[in-house]
């Protein structure tokens, strides 16, 4: 008898990814493809599903063997009826994906933010293990937030939240996309980093930077400003640790409001540069949170890296379609 297959799709940043799991939820083959060209609202969810399928006949599946499909998308989501409510990125509004996808592939589709996503993933076997409650802070191009407690995805009627970008820090004017200044994605995404430094990178305050990227904000990418830094630019790593300070900042607001049991630091600007991201937010976070909450916390790095989001949405899709009970979660493997 054939085994079981489960898919996990990641559908958040500059690239798409396709997972497939086997019964003991390791993940055995992965496809990639660039996010760009996926946009345009039916071109896109056409995309999807192609890559989905690519992926099987490339690791010799046949469909009929997938047990469930997962996948986390950028944006708020209606995880009940599987509707991406935005993703302006996809140009995607009131998207019924899980239908779309569930039509192609006569599959039940669970549809989840890929922040959330990530961070189900690294709780149920990742850095935030057998935790109680679980905080993600995300920092790429926009800066995504997700949270699990005891098992369950934090969210609304309708709606998923932890919109956390998207909220106010500080009392600047710059925007990201929406009304409201200061908010932490217009302060500390790699997008408003990568602001700072194509200005350093003009004048020549940035000159690794300047060489490496020059002042293109679309090739001043995490990569690029971890080499930067590392090259001796110092004023880019001014401008990365005053980001990552404020993202520390955003951790004392979680933990003052929803004491998380363990703080996830990922995505892409923390990977490339994890030390200086966890020294950071550690030192905002213990200088400024309150005295009863000092030990109720753990902050810690992502540890499975891109694949969170696919292999979480992976794992909550077996888990909400009856493939997986809450003791065979707790007995996953590290991936």
């Amino acid at each position: 008898m054939s085994e079981n297959i489960y898919c996990g799709f990641d559908l958040g940043g500059t690239k798409m990814l396709c997972v497939l799991m086997d019964q003991k939820k390791k993940v055995i083959f992965r496809e990639r493809k660039k996010t760009r060209g996926a946009d345009g609202g039916q071109a896109g969810i056409v995309r999807v599903i192609e890559l989905i399928r690519e992926t099987l006949v490339k690791a010799s599946i046949e469909p009929e063997r997938v047990q469930c499909i997962g996948i986390g998308c950028p944006g708020p989501v209606d995880m009940e009826k599987g509707i991406v409510h935005l993703a302006v990125n996809l140009k995607w509004k009131n998207v019924p994906l899980a239908k779309h996808l569930e039509d192609a592939f006569g599959r039940p589709v669970a549809v989840l933010n890929d922040v959330d996503a990530g961070v189900y993933g690294e709780y149920v076997c990742g850095a935030a293990r057998n935790a109680h409650s679980v905080a993600g802070i995300f920092p790429g191009t926009g800066i995504g937030g997700g949270f699990v407690y005891e098992g369950q995805i934090l969210r609304g009627k309708s709606h998923t939240g932890m919109e956390i970008g998207h909220t106010k820090i500080t009392s600047s004017d710059h925007t990201s996309g929406t009304k409201m200044g200061g908010t932490l994605e217009s302060e500390a995404s790699r997008l408003a980093i990568a602001a700072h430094c194509a200005k350093l990178a003009y004048r020549n305050e940035a000159p690794v930077l300047a060489k490496l990227a020059g002042t293109d904000l679309i090739e001043i990418r995490s990569k690029v400003l971890a080499a930067s830094i590392k090259g001796g630019d110092e004023h880019v790593e001014t401008v990365v640790r005053r980001a990552a300070r404020t993202i520390g900042y955003a951790a004392v607001n979680l933990i003052h409001m929803l004491t998380p049991e363990v703080i996830i630091l990922g995505g892409g600007l923390v990977e490339a540069l994890s030390h200086l991201y966890l020294e950071e937010v550690k030192k905002v976070v213990a200088d400024n949170v309150l005295e009863c909450y000092q030990d109720i916390y753990k902050i810690k790095l992502a540890e499975l890296g891109d694949d969170a989001g696919a292999i979480g949405a992976g794992l909550w899709a077996a888990s909400r379609y009856g493939h997986m009970s809450k003791a065979e979660l707790a007995n996953v493997e590290s991936v």
